[in-house]
């Protein structure tokens, strides 16, 4: 099973790929460095120089309804921003 579940495309991961070639992915939470970095040269067939991890901190969201106030709170996820080596590319956006 594969630890990489999806990649991270937001306009800050955009700016990140074009000026220092690194890349963001939602990992699983138990996923290691080591996991991850052979995951990915695996799947995309690219040398990885670096990984970083981090965990989204949980935010608590509330809104109203017939029953009162509910609240609850998004999930913890684990990132990796991942990059790569001088002339390597992983394209995102084949798949859509």
């Amino acid at each position: 099973m594969s630890t990489i579940k999806k990649p991270v495309i937001t306009e800050k991961m955009s700016s990140l790929q074009e000026k220092l070639n690194r890349y963001g992915f939602v990992v699983d939470d138990k996923a290691n460095k080591v996991e991850i970095k052979k995951d990915i040269e695996k799947m995309y067939g690219v040398k990885v120089l670096s990984i970083n991890t981090l965990r989204t901190p949980r935010k608590v969201k509330q809104k109203y309804t017939k029953k009162g106030m509910m609240t609850g709170s998004s999930p913890i996820q684990k990132r990796a921003i991942v990059t790569l080596a001088e002339g390597q590319v992983i394209d995102l956006y084949s798949n859509i």
